[in-house]
């Protein structure tokens, strides 16, 4: 299974990559929605976490955009933010996100929310 973190935080890119990366999964970053853009591009991913707070490209556009590809794999979304903003969350949701991570993230939360996505 192949996660990927897309951040413009290193800090939360390296603890989700370390908590996920001993679970048998293989998570990629990106430090930018354009770079996720590309990766997703290049080889989908089976689930997509995405910053509430790109620089670059909105997390909805940018979720919009992962939708819009054409791929065998229809990813599964999050976006991840700092505070529970339920209009940012019915946004993400609109556009094709499944739901939603708050940071900062533990263990245990980020590992059983990724089990309730599979």
């Amino acid at each position: 299974m192949i996660e990927a973190i897309s951040s413009s935080t290193r800090e939360i890119r390296k603890v989700a990559k370390r908590i996920l990366g001993g679970s048998e999964m293989i998570v990629i970053e990106a430090a930018s929605g354009l770079d996720a853009l590309e990766m997703c591009a290049a080889d989908m991913p089976d689930i997509i976490v995405v910053d509430g707070a790109l620089p670059d490209v909105p997390a909805v556009d940018l979720i919009r955009r992962v939708r819009a590809m054409e791929s065998p794999i229809r990813p599964q979304i999050l976006i991840s933010l700092v505070e529970l903003d339920i209009a940012s969350i019915m946004r993400a949701k609109r556009a094709g996100a499944q739901g939603y991570l708050l940071k900062p993230f533990n263990r245990p939360q980020l590992l059983e929310r990724f089990r309730t996505l599979k």
